[in-house]
Formats: structure tokens, C-alpha cells, sequence
């Protein structure tokens, strides 16, 4: 059983959610609404595909594989994807490369003319150290370069539907971790001014895939929160939500730890399933307390279950994350050509 606030009627306590088919009721109505989300064949991806394709939503599946896709889609329709529910729809995306993901972006739009929620939860947790044919670290292009390409090439699209009716409520939910204050994401003088400091190693960490790790999640909760700025500076934009999350401690990586069957085990035992982990998601994507005082929400970094979190000194660095952006611009133009 988990616990989880989803709802506008009851706004200061928590509801038990025995069943997940409870936990959609607790979400407005997205009948009429397009949804993308990345990552989404498997995971929490999937779940949060479920849990808004119920509210009525037409479902964009981001995922790379098409029979992964499809395979994912038929298990939705036998968990309950009937008459009444929304539409699920299998989207080609691929950010092991940033161009890919302005592609699959471009895609999407000639698709669409609306897009009403964007959820970036496609992540590489762990891996060996591997540079791409940019020069830049993999872990660093999918859980960083690419999300970035891909939501600044949807933000027409995102504006367009934020500016069609008084009612719009058009939100971009960016999966970050706590890790983002763990390890060498905390270092003071963590610094993203040129390529070189997207590409450290970290070889003389007890776990580099881990500091790695920590180190691309900062830049998820930089993005997001620069993102908000952005959004809040500008009338055209200023009604969209940038929503920072962190889904929990969600068992999703056991086998690819240093010492897998411990890990799966404990995991087992502590961690939430992705079925839990995708709650977090979905309130920000779809609850109505978000757009009920969209100031007190507006960048703000989310933990289960729609609690505001506490973000680490890095996070809450502007000037951080204002290089971030621009740095990711300038490499993206001068290295990738985009």
C-alpha cells in the first residue's frame, strides 16, 4: 500500500491507495489533452502512461524500440486501457543522440497540433564510461543533452497550446533524482563552462557510475528550474509549468549495481516499485492543485508524493544554471550542429 496525495479534496492529507487504479481519480480530466511521454515502454514510464491515458488523454509513448513499444501497449490494454480511457500511440524516440531527438521532436509535431504535457523520464542510470562521436559522455548526452534539444524544439508547439484558451494548462515534468545532492554533484565547484566538465570520469570513485550519475541529475534540476525563469519571464510562456521531480527510491536498477542480487534484494524490500514511482509524475503532470496556485508550484522541486523537496546548494545555484544553458547551447551549435 502506498501513500500518496493526488487531490484537490483533501489538500492537506494523505490518501491511501490500496489499488493503482485508485490513484487516477485523483487527477483532472484529460480528455481532449496530448501527452509525450520519453522512456515509457517500461518502468515508470509506463505506469505514468497507464495513469494518464485513464484520465482520458491521448498518450504519446517515447520509446526506441517499436516492439518494445508495441509489446508495452498491449500490456496497458490488458491492464485496462477500454472504452472511456484515452488513446496510447507509439512515438519513435531515440536520445542516444541529440539530433535523433530533435528529429523524433520535428516528428511529433507534424503529428499534432497540440501538445499539453510534456514528461521527460527517459534516464541511463548506469554503464561504462563511454564517449559518443560528439565527444561527449553517453550518460550525459541521454540524460542531458538530448531531454534539452528535444524540449526546446517542442516549445513552440507547448506555447501555441498554452495560449489557445484561458483553461490551458500546459506543464513539462523533467525526472531528476536525489541524487542530485549526492556525491561529486555537491562538489562547490562544479562548473559547466566548456565540454571537458560534462566529461568527467570520476575513475578514482569508489562507484564512478554513480557520481556520473549524480552529476547529470544536477544538470536535469539546473535545466528544469532554468527552464521555469525562462518560461515566467516571458507573457508568451509565462503560464507553463517546469516541474523538477524526484519519483523516489524506486527499484529500476538492482541487476546493474556492483552486487545485483543484494541489491535486488534489499530493493525488494525498501525501494517502491515503478508502479509507486510513477505518482510523483503524474501529480505534477495532471493535478488541479498545481494550477490552483501555479506560483506556489512554479519550479518547484517535487518528491513523493507531490511534496515539495529540499534541493541541494548546487541546485539552487541561478548563475549555475544559467552557464548550464548556455554552455549546453554553445555545444550543441559549435560540436553537435544543431
Amino acid at each position: 500500500m502506498a501513500v500518496i496525495n493526488l487531490g484537490p479534496d483533501k489538500p492537506s492529507s494523505a490518501l491511501l491507495i490500496p489499488s493503482s487504479k485508485t490513484a487516477s481519480q485523483y487527477l483532472r480530466d484529460l480528455k481532449g489533452k496530448v501527452v509525450l511521454v520519453t522512456g515509457a515502454n517500461t518502468g515508470i514510464g509506463y505506469h505514468t502512461v497507464k495513469f494518464l491515458a485513464r484520465k482520458g488523454a491521448k498518450v504519446y509513448l517515447g520509446a526506441r524500440d517499436e516492439a518494445k513499444a508495441a509489446a508495452a501497449i498491449a500490456e496497458l490494454e490488458t491492464e485496462g486501457l477500454g472504452p472511456g480511457y484515452g488513446e496510447v500511440v507509439w512515438l519513435k524516440v531515440d536520445f542516444s543522440d541529440p539530433k535523433l531527438a530533435k528529429s523524433a521532436a520535428e516528428e511529433f509535431m507534424t503529428l499534432e497540433s497540440r501538445l499539453d504535457i510534456l514528461i521527460n523520464n527517459a534516464t541511463q542510470l548506469t554503464g561504462p564510461f563511454e564517449i559518443t562521436k560528439y565527444g561527449i559522455s553517453k550518460l550525459m548526452i541521454v540524460n542531458h543533452f538530448s531531454p534539452f534539444v528535444f524540449t526546446r524544439t517542442l516549445l513552440p508547439l507547448l506555447t501555441k497550446t498554452s495560449l489557445e484558451d484561458e483553461d490551458s494548462d500546459v506543464r513539462i515534468v523533467t525526472l531528476t533524482s536525489m541524487a542530485h545532492g549526492k556525491s561529486r554533484a555537491t562538489n562547490p565547484d562544479i562548473q559547466f563552462r566548456d565540454l571537458k566538465d560534462f566529461n568527467d570520469e570520476f575513475p578514482n570513485n569508489t562507484w564512478p557510475d554513480w557520481s556520473r550519475y549524480c552529476a547529470t541529475k544536477l544538470c536535469s534540476i539546473l535545466f528544469a528550474r532554468e527552464l521555469q525563469r525562462q518560461l515566467s519571464s516571458s507573457p508568451s510562456t509565462s503560464r507553463i509549468l517546469s516541474i523538477p521531480i524526484h519519483p523516489g527510491s524506486v527499484n529500476t536498477f538492482a541487476s546493474r549495481t556492483p552486487i545485483p542480487l543484494l541489491a535486488s534484494l534489499v530493493m525488494g524490500i525498501f525501494f517502491l516499485t515503478p508502479e509507486e514511482g510513477a505518482y510523483t509524475s503524474c501529480f505534477a503532470a495532471a493535478s488541479p492543485k498545481l494550477r490552483e496556485e501555479p506560483d506556489k508550484w512554479a519550479g518547484v522541486y517535487l518528491e513523493p508524493v507531490g511534496k515539495r523537496g529540499k534541493i541541494s546548494q548546487n541546485a539552487k545555484r541561478d548563475e549555475l544554471a544559467r552557464e548550464l544553458w548556455e554552455t549546453t547551447e554553445m555545444i550543441l551549435k559549435d560540436v553537435v550542429g544543431i
